[in-house]
């Protein structure tokens, strides 16, 4: 996977999901990008314009889950 801003090696030390849902959702001219941890039931969602790919929105959404968990 590659890095996104704000993705550093000196971030790693946030809360790591094990198993994590995705459920994805177009409408119009945005995506929305659900990330769920399944051991928890703990939900982020991020919303991307359309053309984004899946693979960037999941990233960005697993980032926001792992930082949600680590508060917690």
């Amino acid at each position: 996977m590659r890095r996104l801003p704000g993705d550093s090696p000196a971030r790693r030390d946030v809360a790591t999901p094990g198993e994590v849902l995705f459920e994805f959702v177009v409408r119009g001219g945005a995506a929305r990008c659900a990330a769920i941890d399944a051991a928890t039931g703990v939900e982020v969602v991020v919303v991307g314009p359309a053309a984004a790919s899946e693979a960037h929105l999941k990233a960005v959404a697993l980032r926001k889950l792992r930082l949600r968990l680590a508060r917690e």
